[in-house]
């Protein structure tokens, strides 16, 4: 009993110190989320490219991707899905970079790192999810999460004729998704300090 109840009071502590890396970061997480709804809007927008701009355009979204969600991650080593989102972070740089340097690289490669990708981003977000609630919308986190898994699923039930013209559009779901969501809740978190501040200044 008693050791059940510490297990309870650890897990309560680390959803504590998520709830206030978010309070502390809304600002960043707001301008994050502006930032990957952009990225996957242009993953949406890749048929107004040319078809040899594909790849490069790709990679370049999950380069700035990677490096928009490793600032959000300074200072919060110690939440729960931390290692799992830095992973993800890791695979979207690698994807990206192995998509500039050599376009003509297997897509079927390529195609089994982004299931990874999507399947780590989409467990990550789950997990923040369930860590954060009960805050306001935690519930928009939790579906981001969901469409990441759902992505990573689909891209592998369509291997091994998996295209960029599929890549593209699971892509900027997964990162509008994601972007939404996050943007979202860092809006209502931002939202309800305010207020809080005013009460306080107003007693």
């Amino acid at each position: 009993m008693t050791e059940e109840l510490s297990l309870q009071a650890a897990a309560e502590v680390m959803r504590e110190a998520m709830r206030q890396t978010i309070k502390r970061h809304s600002l960043w997480y707001l301008i994050q989320g502006g930032m990957m709804i952009l990225a996957g809007a242009f993953a949406l927008a890749y048929p107004l490219f040319p078809s040899s701009a594909a790849p490069a355009l790709l990679g370049w979204l999950l380069i700035i991707s990677g490096v928009v969600q490793g600032i959000s991650l300074i200072g919060a080593r110690n939440v729960p899905h931390y290692w799992l989102q830095l992973m993800s972070i890791a695979i979207a740089l690698i994807i990206g970079l192995m998509f500039l340097r050599n376009p003509g690289q297997g897509l079927f490669t390529l195609t089994m790192l982004l299931i990874v990708y999507f399947m780590t981003e989409g467990i990550a977000k789950v997990i923040l999810a369930l860590t954060i609630r009960p805050f306001p919308n935690w519930q928009w986190v939790l579906i981001s999460g969901l469409i990441g898994i759902v992505a990573a699923v689909l891209t592998w039930s369509k291997l091994p004729v998996t295209a960029i013209w599929l890549l593209c559009p699971l892509l900027g779901i997964v990162l509008i998704g994601e972007g939404a969501a996050q943007g979202y809740l860092a809006w209502h978190v931002r939202k309800a300090l305010n207020i809080k501040k005013a009460e306080s200044k107003a007693t």
